[in-house]
């Protein structure tokens, strides 16, 4: 069976070796270099104990320094399936979602056809590289020499000139035996549609080679040197050869270069591309005219595992970098990612190149954001959020672009970071300090800022409390064991566990998980199950951990889900309510005049200690119980304002 051309070279592109030969393989951790795409093993060829097997992820090939076996991932799979090639090309193409072509005859005469054009193209790349040295390419000349581009960068980024005469190239390539036909078709020249003699495509434009992964030229990009001259940038047309939707400019030698860096920079044309190359960043490369598509996007992951799009500083820029991001989203794995680096304005890389030179763009990079950058600065930036619809209307957008990442794991960690730059935008306003509202009238002395004092710092408001602490975490506990036991009612209080403040950092992390796991756990995935699948580890034992938890049957699975509801609601209540009682008087103690506050610091030692009492008695399933001692706290702030501690006595 004949392959279409291209197939292969897809294929190959689409499917890590690391990956396959993982399957076969224990990688050596401390030789190896994940990131670079470097990796070694053991030899699964020969019996070995040392790890002399390399793989070089990004070239797509395999070496043994002991016994020098070595290929690609077609030659790995036949070699360890016992299996021909066509049956390791079937193998790999099923694991890659690709189809595989039906058996045609025909292929064969349509590869060597292919051959016949990829000819004539290469013939046209040299014959434009001379024109580029002749008389009538001193404009050309000149522009390049404007933009900066070596003798030596020209050649070997192969620039060329095509000529103004309407049939300059057509007649060098006849009278080298191309046929006309064959030369249309390779993109080469044109034919009118109304019948007539061809014509050359490209004409009094500045020519850039395109070449595929192998290296073949595939076709051209050429460039306008008179504003006339519409459109600025020309590529060739589709052919058999071309399609700008499954290539890189650049992408051979960039490949080489990201091996060798672990780093990819996305550019958004030629002269960028080109320009970076001469000051010393080679691993770069551009689309071909058109926004990126999804083959490309998984290209780029091949070459390296977060390439860095290079943003012009201008709104189209801006624009482009959200339709890549849209584009993405739902592609995203663990270890796959985007970064932008941003132009500043109305500059690209060759501007900042020319202005501060290679280490200008290196800084650029360095400060590169995440996608999730430019997501959240996409819908909040010059947004008016001023009321709970708007604010309502944001978080309905920012779930929207979260739910189109496929992997759950992921996702959660997204919805993690976005809960976080939620929380610190909503975030109320500090509390006025004494000095603040008092103000500071005329003729007056300035206000005293408060400082606590020595007896209020030791007191349980001036420090962390072990059994403050213990205690908040049994809560935590308690409401998460609850809603993991009872899904329904993880949906029910899904908005109060988002606000909610945690005190333990573990625990955190479960009910983040859990907020993602409830909207978006695949149908039939039991909620417990998805938690565990984010964070890595079955949350149960941590929060059945206190006897407290476990001795609560209201809590368990197979609860009745009115007194569930209610003992999640208690635990809810009471956490808020201690949360926010805390963070009251922490606040009255800082605002006491430094004088004061020791007077009372015994009071508020009291205070706290009683609030301490409050919150830590057991986990009740009472009712009646709990409201008593709610009662009997609040009793207690009443008589602490009764008494209006915060005032000095007075001697007598």
């Amino acid at each position: 069976m004949s392959l279409p051309p291209g197939f292969v070279d897809e294929l190959r592109g689409r499917v890590s070796l690391a990956q396959v030969v993982g399957r076969k393989v224990t990688w050596d951790n401390r030789k190896s270099n994940a990131a670079r795409g470097d990796w070694w093993a053991p030899c699964p060829f020969h019996n070995e104990k040392t790890a002399s097997f390399h793989v070089d992820d990004a070239k797509g090939y395999y070496y043994c320094f002991g016994c020098h076996a070595k290929g690609d991932a077609f030659g790995f799979v036949q070699k360890t399936e016992n299996i021909g090639f066509m049956e390791a090309v079937e193998l790999l193409a099923r694991e890659a979602g690709m189809t595989m072509p039906a058996r045609d005859p025909a292929a064969a005469a349509k590869a060597a056809a292919n051959q016949g054009l990829a000819e004539a193209v290469e013939a046209a790349v040299q014959f434009y590289r001379l024109q580029l040295n002749t008389a009538r390419a001193a404009e050309a000349r000149a522009y390049l020499d404007r933009r900066g581009l070596a003798p030596a960068t020209r050649e070997r980024f192969e620039i060329g000139y095509a000529p103004e005469g309407r049939t300059a190239l057509l007649d060098h390539l006849k009278a080298k035996g191309f046929a006309p036909a064959l030369l249309a078709e390779a993109g080469l020249v044109g034919l009118p549609e109304a019948g007539g003699s061809a014509y050359d495509r490209f004409r009094g434009r500045i020519t850039f080679p395109i070449r595929d992964a192998r290296g073949r030229a595939i076709g051209f990009g050429a460039r306008a040197l008179t504003s006339d001259q519409q459109p600025k940038y020309l590529n060739s047309p589709e052919t058999p050869l071309f399609d700008k939707g499954r290539t890189l400019y650049n992408i051979a030698p960039a490949r080489a270069a990201a091996g060798k860096s672990g780093e990819l920079l996305v550019c958004e044309g030629y002269m960028d591309v080109i320009a970076l190359a001469q000051a010393g960043i080679e691993h770069a490369v551009a689309p071909l005219g058109t926004a990126i598509t999804e083959t490309q996007l998984q290209l780029l992951w091949r070459l390296a595992p977060e390439p860095v799009v290079a943003l012009d500083g201008d709104a189209a820029g801006r624009k482009a970098a959200q339709r890549l991001i849209d584009l993405a989203l739902p592609l995203l794995t663990p270890g796959h990612a985007l970064r932008f680096a941003v132009m500043p304005a109305d500059q690209d890389p060759d501007d900042v190149l020319r202005a501060g030179g290679a280490a200008a763009m290196q800084a650029l990079v360095a400060a590169s954001l995440p996608m999730v950058e430019l997501i959240w600065s996409r819908e909040t930036e010059g947004a008016v959020l001023d009321s709970p619809e708007r604010r309502a209307a944001l978080d309905g957008r920012l779930k929207a672009h979260l739910a189109r990442i496929a992997d759950p794991g992921l996702r959660a960690h997204y919805q993690a970071e976005i809960r976080s730059r939620r929380a610190a935008l909503f975030a109320p306003p500090p509390r006025p300090t004494r000095s603040d509202r008092t103000g500071t009238r005329p003729g007056s002395r300035p206000a005293t800022i408060a400082t606590a004092a020595p007896a209020t710092r030791a007191s349980l408001l001036g420090r962390p409390t072990p059994g403050v602490e213990a205690e908040a975490r049994i809560r935590e506990c308690a409401i998460l064991a609850g809603c993991l036991n009872n899904p329904g009612l993880a949906a029910a209080f899904e908005e109060r566990l988002d606000r909610m403040p945690f005190s333990c950092a573990d625990l955190a992390e479960i009910r983040d998980a859990l907020l993602s796991a409830v909207t978006g756990a695949p149908e039939g995935t039991r909620l417990r199950d998805a938690v565990a699948e984010r964070i890595g580890r079955d949350p149960m034992p941590d929060l059945l951990a206190p006897g407290q938890v476990r001795a609560n049957r209201h809590l368990g699975p197979g609860a009745d889900p009115e007194l569930a509801a209610r003992a999640i609601e208690e635990e809810l209540t009471r956490h808020a309510a201690v949360a926010g009682w805390r963070a009251e008087l922490i606040d009255a103690a800082r605002e006491l005049n430094a004088e004061t506050a020791e007077s009372v610091g015994w009071r508020l030692r009291d205070a706290a200690e009683a609030a301490h009492k409050a919150a830590s008695r057991p986990i009740s399933e009472s009712a009646e119980v709990d409201a008593e001692a709610e009662e009997m706290l609040s009793a207690g702030l009443q008589d602490l304002l009764d008494r209006q501690i915060w005032k000095k006595p007075r001697k007598t």
